[in-house]
């Protein structure tokens, strides 16, 4: 973690972006680490008995905040630094695979209950980490809650580096053209932001306006992967969680405005990095 944070200030140097701390927008970031801290500090020594689960709790879920924090404000100086955009490429591949984007964003326009659902779905990529952290405070496993994290971080990193090799803008800005049905949750931010970081004419990252810019590979599909795998274990929540995360992965195309390939590029990724994390448990 200090390393990421490390390597993700040198680019932003070279990028020659900043972050302004003291920024009304950031001061959620500080109140909720302080609390974060207390708490992993000091809830279990209070003698109350759930007081190692709630510094548990507190810890997992800090970790997991800053490792999505560091991971999206490091995109920012990437696609800075990156050049041309590839969606030529990817649209390639997935005409060669046999999908159609555009018949897919067709389906999810033209009914209203599919955007509800599919936008609740995509914005669960928070909720499971939520229910399998705090699984793993209430249940005492500490191994599974590192394994998990590490995981993710390393799922992360590997994600941000591909990214500067293929940046692009998303199906939706690249094949859409004329007037919006409907605007999915991503929409297309991409295709200015991008181009406003390479000419430097955006110098500040503003905590409380993220907005994610990796296309490829898909984040949500290499974080889908890594929650069911964390999950499989576990009885009482294998079903629910992958019926919650299959949802996301079929929300992923419009809603996070993803090419099919690129979903499959994260889904590798994802599954390389659990490899990883798996064997360095199982040696040590």
């Amino acid at each position: 973690m200090v390393v990421s944070g490390l390597v993700v200030a040198l680019l932003m140097r070279a990028s020659e972006l900043t972050i302004d701390p003291m920024s009304g927008g950031n001061r959620p970031y500080w109140l909720c680490g302080g609390c974060a801290l207390a708490l992993r500090l000091g809830a279990g020594r209070t003698g109350w008995r759930h007081g190692d689960v709630l510094a548990a709790g507190a810890e997992y879920y800090a970790l997991f905040t800053a490792i999505a924090l560091i991971g999206a404000v490091a995109s920012y100086p990437i696609a800075a630094l990156t050049q041309g955009f590839h969606d030529a490429a990817l649209q390639r591949i997935d005409a060669a695979l046999g999908f159609d984007w555009l018949a897919w964003y067709g389906t999810v326009a033209a009914h209203p209950s599919l955007q509800v659902l599919g936008l609740a779905a995509y914005r669960s990529i928070y909720l499971t980490p939520a229910i399998l952290l705090g699984h793993a405070a209430w249940s005492g496993d500490r191994g599974a809650a590192h394994r998990f994290l590490a995981a993710f971080w390393l799922t992360a990193v590997a994600t941000l580096a591909l990214y500067a090799l293929m940046p692009a803008v998303g199906p939706f800005s690249y094949l859409w053209h004329g007037s919006i049905p409907y605007m999915p949750e991503s929409e297309q931010w991409q295709q200015g932001l991008i181009p406003a970081l390479r000419d430097h004419s955006v110098r500040v990252i503003d905590l409380a306006h993220l907005r994610g810019l990796v296309s490829a590979p898909s984040f949500h599909t290499a974080a889908a992967v890594i929650y069911v795998r964390a999950a499989w274990p576990i009885r009482s929540l294998r079903w629910p969680l992958l019926a919650l995360n299959a949802a996301m992965l079929l929300s992923t195309p419009v809603e996070g405005t993803h090419y099919l390939a690129d979903m499959l590029i994260g889904g590798a990724v994802a599954t390389a990095m659990l490899w990883v994390v798996e064997r360095v448990a199982r040696v040590r």
